[in-house]
């Protein structure tokens, strides 16, 4: 496979939050200008604040286009053609729309091919809310925008701690209606197609966790896992996937088993949320399986309280470029392994030494 710099597409998310400062921070190390070539959506007015108030050592160029971006250098499209007012700690209605502009514009060019992976910084979904459309999150935005109609599986990443979430960021009253068998087996194998081309591991072995206290106890506190997760991992095994439970969630995490599984399939946003943020709150990455685009971002918030302050640690964000930069080459390696499989062997013996030959099968020939 050819190596080439991977083209990082950044979205400034909320301005009056720490999404500059994380972006600039990580792009002050010229490490990391060998790594990729980042090209941010956004605000350059804005970013020269942000810049100029925390003191950080990042220079970028503005460029109309991400197909004007400039190797070597940190690119900035002007999205917003109205003058911004930066608001520290606090959400605002403007600050929403402006990540949304963002947000819509890269997208955009990365439909036309101007770059190769999407990193976002934190929104609010409360001030990104629009009259066209609702917003419930990014994997549910690109899902729709750039999803080319598959279905977008919310994956919690730290290394080799991956937690998927079954559903996103719905009333918690509504999940049991959400998960049928249906739903289930869907959500079982993009995590295994996922775990296998974005990450991979050849055969994955996944856990999925219960609805219910102690996984409903055979129908005693519920019975979600007897109608709906059990059926869906029979299903799944018959087709050779991996996947073991329904666990308890809270036996599965604290039973220090985690290391034998690649993956764990949680039902419902806290029920993954809470364990993944408590031992990777700093570098912990979300990214959004099941899409064509390749998409990840940082796990923590805009993190108002600490917004201008000069402290917000950059490690989550930069784990982010890591990890879009792993799975599009990894993805790169399976559709060429894809392209050119390997011819068929067949074993053949015909006098005392035994020879591995390659034969032209029918349709070969």
């Amino acid at each position: 496979m050819e190596s080439k710099k991977i083209r990082v597409g950044i979205t400034h998310g909320d301005i009056n939050g720490i999404g500059y400062e994380v972006i600039l921070k990580t792009f002050s190390d010229p490490v990391m200008l060998e790594l990729c070539t980042p090209v941010i959506y956004g605000s350059p007015k804005v970013a020269a604040y942000h810049r100029k108030a925390m003191d950080i050592s990042a220079n970028f160029s503005i460029v109309n286009t991400a197909a004007d971006m400039q190797d070597g250098k940190v690119n900035v499209v002007n999205c917003i053609s109205d003058e911004l007012k930066v608001e520290l700690s606090k959400p605002t209605a403007e600050a929403g729309k402006a990540a949304l502009l963002a947000l819509d514009r890269a997208v955009k060019e990365y439909q036309e091919g101007l770059f190769d992976v999407l990193v976002t910084a934190p929104v609010n979904n409360q001030t990104v809310q629009s009259d066209a459309s609702r917003f419930s999150g990014h994997a549910e935005y690109l899902q729709e925008r750039a999803g080319e109609g598959e279905k977008a599986l919310s994956v919690l990443v730290r290394n080799d701690f991956r937690i998927a979430l079954a559903t996103g960021m719905v009333p918690l009253h509504e999940v049991s209606e959400l998960l049928t068998k249906e739903m289930v087996s869907e959500k079982i194998a993009a995590f295994f197609r996922s775990l296998k081309v974005d990450f991979g591991i050849d055969n994955p072995r996944i856990a999925v966790l219960g609805l219910n206290p102690h996984a409903g106890e055979n129908g005693l506190t519920g019975m979600e896992e007897q109608q709906a997760i059990i059926p869906a991992m029979k299903e799944m095994i018959a087709k050779g996937i991996q996947c073991f439970g329904p666990y308890s969630a809270d036996s599965l995490i604290a039973s220090g088993n985690l290391a034998r599984f690649d993956g764990v399939l949680a039902m419902y946003y806290d029920q993954g949320m809470i364990p993944f943020r408590m031992v990777a709150m700093e570098d912990g990455v979300g990214f959004t399986a099941g899409l064509p685009i390749v998409h990840a971002a940082p796990v923590h918030g805009t993190a108002y309280d600490i917004a201008g302050q000069g402290v917000a640690s950059e490690n989550s964000f930069r784990q982010a470029i890591y990890l879009a930069i792993d799975v599009y080459r990894n993805r790169c390696v399976e559709k060429e392994i894809s392209a050119h499989p390997l011819r068929r062997q067949y074993y053949e013996k015909k006098d005392d030494s035994d020879k591995l030959k390659h034969l032209n099968t029918p349709e070969e020939d």
